[in-house]
């Protein structure tokens, strides 16, 4: 096995056990972009390419397609890439390979995306930070960590901030665990999109204009995400104003949204804990736009919410949803809020019961349904329903995911 040792100190590199057989060193400065393109080029399976200490100053975006590849840096603070004077408009690192970890190092001010991985198996994100350094802006990247059509996604202890879409996206997945990780300062905190098995627990989520997105959207590849778990995690003072790029599906994310969950199957949302997020806790709901695709299920179906720990929310509804959600819910709005659309005609006979929403809490909890008969553009049906005991029961939870480069499942 090679080992390419990119302005790592050997003193660290003894230190961590590591062989000292480096065809190829490349330290900060002139030609340093030049010796990291060539060391993710010329990898092979097996080799460990190390960032060290300092910042790298790169005009174009990097790429890994080698399999059994490891990225590792001095930490997140200590090893940068920084893309500030990227030329292209692509992301800062692209890895189309499998059983590749990315570890210890930063991405900063990517044009677009800061790390992808797009078709990957067992792709690891460890002790990363991706960050716009100049604060929110609709200018910056969409996406922090991107991991898409992917098989086996690790997340763990990694920081995003600024991203003009979502800091943590994972889409159209399959086998996902996002844990340990911080998200601020983004439109989005989290998004897991068009997924089947994640689960997102002990992050942190705050200062986005949202917090924790689990939803489903028509027209992808990947249709009907479902088995979700999102808990343990804090959820708090999501208060950063929306700048998503007009058009951008996130866009209609009000600012103070907790946790929210969209035309998804067989969700968990408990053991959080959710406070000052001015729109509401929780939001249930149904995709509210028109869409053309056949093989799209626009509602939630089988979402369980309990044994969350609710703090001070919906006190400034924002946006459009806000306004729509606080006319009939009153000010302040309900920690839970469901929209209560189903599939017409099944609206009239309730759903079946693996498809039903379940909200079991602590007394003192608020919660509404606000019985919408369709999509936003129709009326309510009835009054709204606040009386949460009607919504009492359980869902059989979903397995933990297990993934196969997790040393810790």
């Amino acid at each position: 096995m090679r080992t390419f040792l990119v302005a790592a100190p050997l003193a660290v590199l003894l230190s961590a056990g590591t062989a000292f057989a480096a065809d190829i060193a490349v330290r900060p400065g002139p030609n340093a972009a030049e010796k990291l393109t060539e060391a993710l080029i010329d990898a092979k399976q097996g080799d460990t390419i190390w960032l060290g200490f300092g910042r790298y100053e790169l005009t174009d975006g990097l790429s890994l397609d080698v399999d059994d590849v490891s990225v590792r840096g001095m930490g997140p603070d200590s090893s940068i890439l920084s893309f500030k004077n990227q030329e292209g408009s692509g992301e800062g690192l692209l890895v189309t390979s499998d059983r590749v970890v990315l570890e210890g190092f930063a991405v900063e001010d990517a044009k677009g995306d800061g790390i992808k991985s797009k078709g990957s198996d067992q792709i690891t994100f460890s002790n990363l930070r991706v960050e716009w350094m100049n604060g929110p802006d609709e200018k910056n990247g969409a996406y922090g960590v991107y991991p898409v059509s992917s098989k086996n996604v690790l997340i763990d202890h990694v920081t995003v901030r600024g991203a003009s879409d979502a800091g943590i996206y994972v889409g159209q997945s399959d086998g996902i665990v996002v844990r340990n990780s911080l998200a601020e300062y983004n439109v989005a905190g989290i998004e897991i999109e068009n997924s089947f098995r994640a689960d997102v627990y002990k992050n942190i989520a705050r200062h986005n204009t949202g917090g924790i997105l689990i939803f489903d959207l028509p027209n992808l590849p990947q249709q009907g995400g479902h088995d979700i778990r999102v808990f343990d995690n804090e959820s708090v003072e999501n208060d950063t104003p929306n700048f998503a790029p007009k058009g951008n599906t996130v866009a209609m994310v009000p600012m103070g949204m907790g946790i929210m969950v969209m035309a998804n199957r067989n969700v968990h949302v408990f053991n959080n804990r959710l406070d000052k997020n001015a729109t509401t806790h929780v939001l249930v709901a149904a995709y509210p736009n028109d869409y053309d695709d056949d093989n799209y299920m626009f509602v939630p179906r089988g979402v369980y919410v309990h044994d969350n720990d609710y703090g001070e929310g919906g006190y400034a509804p924002d946006g459009e949803v806000g306004d729509t959600i606080s006319k009939y819910s009153g000010k302040p709005v309900p920690d839970i809020v469901w929209d209560g659309v189903t599939r017409i005609p099944e609206w009239l006979s309730w759903t079946a019961p693996e498809n039903r929403v379940y909200v079991d809490e602590k007394e003192g909890t608020s919660f509404v349904n606000i019985k919408m008969l369709s999509q936003l553009i129709l009326p309510w049906s009835t009054t709204p329903d606040t009386d949460i005991s009607a919504y009492k029961g359980s869902l059989p939870e979903p397995a933990p995911v297990e993934l196969p480069q997790d040393k810790t499942s």
